[in-house]
Order: C-alpha cells, then sequence, then structure tokens
C-alpha cells in the first residue's frame, strides 16, 4: 500500500470534512483538507426532520468533496455520519442524495463507533499515547468521551450535548447572559453525571479535547492572552466574563474567533466548561487528530487484514459461547456456496463474502438468551449491541442475515434490499441445513448456480438417501423461496459424501 492515497470525508452536525492521506508503510500523512461549514444540526426541527436549507447545504459541500474523490476507488474511501443522521427522521432520504453527490456510500454510525474513531485519530496524533489518557470531543449535536491507552480504548460513551444544539437551546439568536450561561452548563453538568463516576474510578494521566469547538476555544484563549499552552480553568473563567460582557455572538471581537464559529461558540463554550467542572480538569490539552484521522486509520487496518469488525466478531463470540466449529462448519459451507455462484466473492476481501462470515459467526449468539426463536434474539443483538467496526447499516444487514437463517422468509422479504441478500440469505439457509447435526460431513458435488431468475442446488444423492430429515427440510426450504418468488430447484445428482479434510 505504499504512497497509496486514501480518503475520509465525515458528515458532521457542524460542519462536512473531507482528508486525503498520503500512506507510507504503517503510517497516514494528510495531503489534503476540506471544511464545509454546513451547520446540520441547525436544520434538524423539533420533530427531527431536516429542513431543505441545511440539507441543500450539505448536498452542496458533499459535490465539491465528490469532484475531489474522482478517480478514487470505492474501497479508497470512507464517508461517516454523525449525531444529527443518527436522529433526523428523514435521514435516510437524504443519505440516498448525499451519496449520489459525493460518489460513495456513507455509513450512519453509532456514538460509541464515532467514539472508537475519535480515540484512534487523537491516538495517532499524541507524542507517546502510552499513558492513559481521557479524550473528549465536542461536536454539533453530541460529545463523545473516551479512556485509551496507547491505540485501545478502554470505557466509551456519547451524550447527546453538541455545540449548534446547545447554542440553539439556550442562546437563542445569539443573545448571552449569565442565566443562560449558567443553565447551559448546568444542562451539560447533568448530562456528564451519568458518566463521571465511572471514568474517574478507571482513571486518566491527562486531559485531551479534539475537533473544532476545542480548537475554537484553544486559540481564542491562547490570542487573547487569557492562557498559555493549553485550555486552563482560569482562561475560560476570563473567556465566560468576555462572552457575558459582549451579550450577542454578533458583538463579539475577540482575537481567532471565525465568523463559521461564532454562532455556536456559546454552546460549544458551555460544554467545555462543565467538562473541566465535571471532571476537575485544571488544564486541558489539544489535539489535531480527531473523528476522520481516526475513520483513516480504521481504513488503513482493513486494507492491512487488522480490520476492527473481525476482531468484534470474535469478541462476540466469546462473549456469548458461540459453538465455534459449528460456525466454522457454517460459515466455510456458506463462503464455498457463494463462491460457485457469484466468482467475485472467490477475492477474501469481497464485502459480500465478508458479510455472510460475519453472519456464519454470529448467526447462533441468540442461544445465549433462549433456544426458542433464538434466530429472533440473535438479529436483536445485532442490530442494537455496540460493534465496533461495524457502522448502523452494517449491523442492519447482519441482523437481517441473522433473521434470515431459518424460518419463515416472509418476515424479512421487506428487509433484504437487492439480489445480492437473497444470495446471502440462501447460502446460509443451505449451509445452516446441511449442518443441522452439527458435524463435519459434507457433500462431494453440492453446487449452487445462480441463474436468470432464481437458484440451482446440486445435491447428491448418496447424502440425502439415509438423511430423512435433511431431505425434508429442503423440501420445506424450496416452499418458502416460492412464497418469496424466488424459485429454488434442488438437482440431485449420483455422488459420494466426503468428510472435510479428506483428500
Amino acid at each position: 500500500m505504499s504512497h497509496e492515497l486514501i480518503a475520509a470525508v465525515d458528515l458532521g452536525s457542524n460542519s462536512f470534512r473531507l482528508i486525503v492521506g498520503r500512506v507510507e508503510g504503517n503510517q497516514i500523512y494528510a495531503q489534503d483538507n476540506l471544511k464545509e461549514a454546513v451547520r446540520l444540526a441547525a436544520g434538524l426541527s423539533g420533530d427531527r426532520l431536516l429542513d431543505i436549507g441545511s440539507q441543500a447545504r450539505g448536498l452542496s459541500a458533499l459535490r465539491k468533496f465528490g469532484e475531489r474523490l474522482r478517480g478514487f476507488g470505492r474501497e479508497s474511501v470512507r464517508a461517516v455520519a454523525t449525531n444529527t443522521l443518527r436522529v433526523a427522521k428523514n435521514a435516510t432520504s437524504f443519505l440516498n442524495q448525499a451519496e449520489e453527490a459525493l460518489g460513495f456510500p456513507i455509513e450512519v454510525i453509532s456514538g460509541r463507533e464515532e467514539a472508537r474513531l475519535i480515540y484512534l485519530g487523537v491516538a495517532h496524533s499524541l507524542p507517546d499515547p502510552a499513558h492513559k489518557q481521557l479524550v473528549f470531543d465536542i461536536g454539533g449535536g453530541s460529545t463523545e468521551f473516551i479512556i485509551g491507552r496507547s491505540f485501545d480504548p478502554i470505557v466509551l460513551e456519547s451524550l447527546y450535548m453538541g455545540c449548534v444544539s446547545y447554542s440553539l437551546r439556550y442562546f437563542p439568536d445569539g443573545r448571552i447572559d449569565w442565566q443562560s450561561m449558567r443553565e447551559a452548563e448546568l444542562a451539560a453538568l447533568r448530562e456528564l453525571e451519568a458518566i463521571v463516576r465511572i471514568y474517574r474510578e478507571v482513571g486518566w494521566d491527562f486531559a485531551v479535547a479534539s475537533s473544532g469547538s476545542a480548537k475554537a476555544i484553544l486559540e481564542i484563549l491562547e490570542l487573547n492572552g487569557f492562557s498559555i499552552g493549553g485550555i486552563t480553568r482560569e482562561g475560560l473563567a476570563l473567556l465566560r466574563a468576555e462572552l457575558v460582557r459582549a451579550g450577542h455572538t454578533s458583538r463579539l471581537t475577540l482575537e481567532g474567533l471565525r465568523s463559521d464559529r461564532q454562532p455556536v461558540l456559546p454552546g460549544g463554550f458551555a460544554i467545555m466548561s462543565a467538562v473541566a467542572e465535571a471532571f476537575d480538569l485544571e488544564r486541558i490539552d489539544f489535539s489535531d487528530g480527531a473523528l476522520r484521522l481516526g475513520v483513516l486509520y480504521d481504513l488503513l487496518g482493513r486494507h492491512a487484514h487488522h480490520d476492527q469488525r473481525d476482531a468484534t466478531a470474535e469478541a462476540f463470540m466469546r462473549r456469548y459461547q458461540v459453538d465455534v466449529r459449528q460456525a466454522r462448519r457454517v460459515t466455510t459451507t456458506a463462503q464455498t456456496l457463494l463462491e460457485q455462484a457469484m466468482p467475485a466473492a472467490l477475492d477474501p476481501d469481497d464485502i459480500d463474502r465478508r458479510f455472510l462470515g460475519w453472519a456464519g459467526q454470529l448467526h447462533e449468539i441468540g442461544l445465549s438468551v433462549a433456544h426458542a426463536s433464538y434466530h429472533k434474539h440473535s438479529a436483536y443483538i445485532l442490530e442494537n449491541a455496540d460493534m465496533p467496526g461495524f457502522s448502523r447499516m452494517d449491523q442492519t444487514r447482519l441482523a437481517m442475515l441473522a433473521l434470515a437463517h431459518r424460518g419463515k422468509l416472509e418476515r424479512v422479504r421487506a428487509l433484504a434490499e437487492d439480489e445480492r441478500d437473497w444470495l446471502l440469505i440462501l447460502c446460509l439457509r443451505l449451509a445452516v441445513i446441511l449442518h443441522r447435526t452439527r458435524d463435519d460431513e459434507l457433500m462431494n458435488g453440492l453446487a449452487l448456480q445462480r441463474l436468470r431468475k432464481g437458484f440451482v442446488v446440486g445435491m447428491s444423492e448418496e447424502h440425502l438417501r439415509d438423511r430423512p430429515l435433511t431431505s425434508a427440510l429442503l423440501e420445506e426450504e424450496a416452499r418458502q423461496w416460492a412464497l418469496v418468488g424466488v424459485p429454488v430447484r434442488f438437482r440431485v445428482e449420483r455422488t459420494k459424501p466426503v468428510a472435510i479434510g479428506d483428500e
């Protein structure tokens, strides 16, 4: 991957950002940066709908980014969306337009996944990440908190408070006074109560803030002589007095205050002040590393086959006490069938092959809850658990595969988005049926062929002859597929069964 270019796009609640990085060995060097002040969260109505203006600003920014990214391969770009698009009811319609404008898929990530990626970016920008550090990032709609050591997070949390949302709520029309400032700070302190105790128990060596609000506050403090070498409690007290004295964001004349940051400074300041108070921080350092840099390093890890999603799948298998041998059997058979029907899946990095692999590993995690309807429990866990490395769309797809691996297909008719999903479902269902006895025996001659409409599955007559359960399950399988309008025909041939590992 030496000298390859990769890119990350961050659809934040305040700004959209693009970073292009040059890969040299295991390091990434920034080659280009673009930033657009979209203020997406400001366009979120009380009933959680994005207004036309904020959507237009976002699409305009993404068209610019799309021009810069022309010529990049899909595997070299990762775009992530954060809090506002996590909560907006019309996020899906906006994202469809956004992906067309950008030219690449966009993942909506969970708050804790955002925190993990932020920490990864900050850790790679620290001179010595081996210390234990408290990292926090004040975004437009949420603030993420992480304690980590080296490149590994220890605790992660995302709270629903951000510079845009707090500025709109507590400083309407830009008005600032002592009462509104203290109300905003107290609101942030109430949010922080949920995490302060456990974070203090874990402990940290020093505190680091990242991203736009922290950078703006640091520059204002230093350029106006309020503090030297970092964000300090004393400097924040002086800045609070200056904000209240001005009385309105339009009357602020602070050195270093950019026009795009001016409307959201009061909300960002209130959160920063509350964090310093809640965690008793006399000094906070700043890091240029942030979400977009973390996305780049996570993308680099995927290229180098150190994918966080693989680690998460393995961790879930341990946590939910999955029968590892059965998971391996099902995964191997399902991927073999997929390769036959879709030659692109012969590539170990093919994304559909990888999803089928994760689904094969995790389809039985619901057994840890109950055997009855365990596939529904599996789907619920995969849809709702914090799964580092997986986006919300990733988790939805995994949950759909887990739900569909047994039982009635009609329940997932509306969930399977395209033909590839149906193919993965078929491969997984067949693998589960063929390994119902949880042994290592495979069919010689087992084959899956995709037709213009439907599929043909080649089976072994000798294998089926003394397996009435498998035969009955396959007959029911054909009926299930017919009910959803996908014909699956089983062709029985004379071959002999072989065991895994036989020559």
